[in-house]
């Protein structure tokens, strides 16, 4: 009982002692951690529900040829498909992917910008696949990767290194010919996906049709 008073008075100075001043400085990594998080957080979301849907926007430019009849209005429609499921949508993607490429680049630690840069167009490619089988697939691989980078961040900050991040930066525009393969890799493969998903589509209709009669 005797160390309570010495304890109240221990306590009451070390109260007086507090300054706006230190709070800030211990508060600071505290709130630089919760902003980083917050903004990290969002961005994934916004990029695998961006990413996982197998139509990830529609135009319908299809309807302006509506004004046009016959071969004409075929041709039409056909233009307005390839620039909508065909130049568009791929374009997206790929501008995803060097996001996600910035991304793992920030988080990574000793990979090399080449690997970097098949992680991510892996990634996002595999993604786009499973968009055509099952969005909600599709969005769970999409944050996997991204999360996981988070959690081990969280976990171990010194895992990552802002000096091996920026010297692998450096080296990042040598392989801008890389990066144009990939985006025709990209362009080619949605439209493999896009011309299965039609032909697949036009056998389930017409099974159901059949089914039906």
């Amino acid at each position: 009982m005797s160390n309570i008073p010495s304890l109240s008075k221990a306590s009451f100075a070390e109260l007086s002692n507090i300054s706006f001043n230190e709070y800030f400085e211990i508060v600071k990594p505290l709130i630089f951690y919760i902003i980083g998080i917050t903004i990290y957080a969002i961005f994934i979301f916004k990029f695998y529900k961006f990413i996982s849907k197998r139509d990830i926007f529609k135009l319908e430019l299809r309807k302006y040829s509506e004004s046009y009849e016959g071969f004409f209005s075929i041709m039409v429609k056909i233009v307005f498909y390839i620039i909508e499921n065909l130049i568009l949508i791929p374009l997206l993607v790929f501008f995803w992917f060097a996001v996600l490429a910035m991304v793992f680049l920030i988080l990574s630690k000793s990979t090399s910008p080449h690997q970097i840069l098949i992680i991510a167009v892996s990634l996002v490619a595999a993604v786009r696949i499973t968009s055509y089988y099952n969005e909600n697939l599709s969005q769970d691989l999409a944050k996997m990767i991204p999360f996981a980078l988070l959690g081990i961040y969280l976990v171990d900050a010194t895992f990552f290194s802002i000096e091996g991040s920026l010297s692998i930066a450096k080296q990042i525009p040598t392989l801008w010919k890389v990066g144009i393969y990939y985006l025709f890799f990209v362009i080619f493969l949605e439209f493999v996906l896009r011309i299965s998903h039609g032909i697949i589509g036009l056998f389930t209709a017409s099974k159901e049709t059949e089914e039906q009669v």
